[in-house]
């Protein structure tokens, strides 16, 4: 058991998971220059999948729900995914004018 004078490294940051992978799924909606959105959108969705484990993980009555840390796992790899599926979709259609 802790002390409350202790500093909690999850105290101010709960739930940060579930911003990074709404933010890595909701750039795909918002931005049409997908081009552009899959370099925001991975990274995005990467920190995500980490901070969601870390949430997951954190021991203590001052984490945030598991329940939040899963949904926001989740968000993140439906993100990362998309962003990787297009990378697949632009590698296996060379005649786009985008890679020109």
């Amino acid at each position: 058991m802790t002390s409350p004078d202790v500093p909690d490294p999850t105290r101010g940051v709960a739930g940060l998971a579930v911003w990074f992978g709404g933010l890595s799924v909701a750039c795909w909606f918002c931005c049409p220059f997908w081009m552009l959105v899959w370099f925001v959108s991975l990274p995005l969705a990467l920190a995500g999948m980490v901070r969601a484990y870390i949430e997951y993980r954190a021991p203590g009555p001052e984490r945030t729900s598991r329940s939040r840390a899963v949904v926001g796992g989740v968000l993140s790899l439906v993100g990362a995914a998309a962003a990787i599926a297009y990378l697949i979709f632009l590698a296996l259609h060379p005649d786009l004018p985008v890679q020109d």
